[in-house]
């Protein structure tokens, strides 16, 4: 017997995976990129950041739930040396994005690639209602 999942499947890659799957009261988000909804991706991890927290929101949105509601984040870079040289834009953006400081855990792993060559981080995030 399988459990009862609600989902939420949008953009290109639809088919091939979902951007939110909520288990009871638990939402766990897929990784969001700093790629806006017209396929730009800026240069600057900053701006990126601002994106994919931009994206996080929406998706929490449709669920009825907001920023929040979000309990633990993991956020994959590329280039951990970059991150910190340009930390102040990425915690901003973060601070910015939960309107104040985050109350939820938080990860962060270097990788060697994110999906697009471009992209510098990737934050996936577990939200509970």
């Amino acid at each position: 017997m399988g459990i009862e999942k609600k989902t939420y499947r949008s953009g290109p890659y639809q088919d091939f995976y979902c951007e939110a799957t909520q288990v009871g009261n638990v939402l766990y988000l897929s990784g969001q990129i700093g790629t806006d909804q017209d396929g730009n991706t800026p240069t600057t991890t900053g701006d990126q950041t601002k994106i994919a927290y931009s994206n996080m929101q929406s998706i929490l949105a449709r669920f009825g739930e907001d920023m929040s509601n979000i309990v633990d984040e993991t956020l994959y870079v590329t280039d951990m040396s970059e991150l910190f040289a340009h930390i102040e834009d990425v915690y901003g953006a973060r601070e910015a994005a939960y309107g104040r400081a985050p109350e939820a855990c938080q990860t962060v792993v270097q990788v060697a690639a994110l999906v697009q060559p471009e992209l510098k981080i990737e934050i996936k995030c577990v939200a509970h209602r």
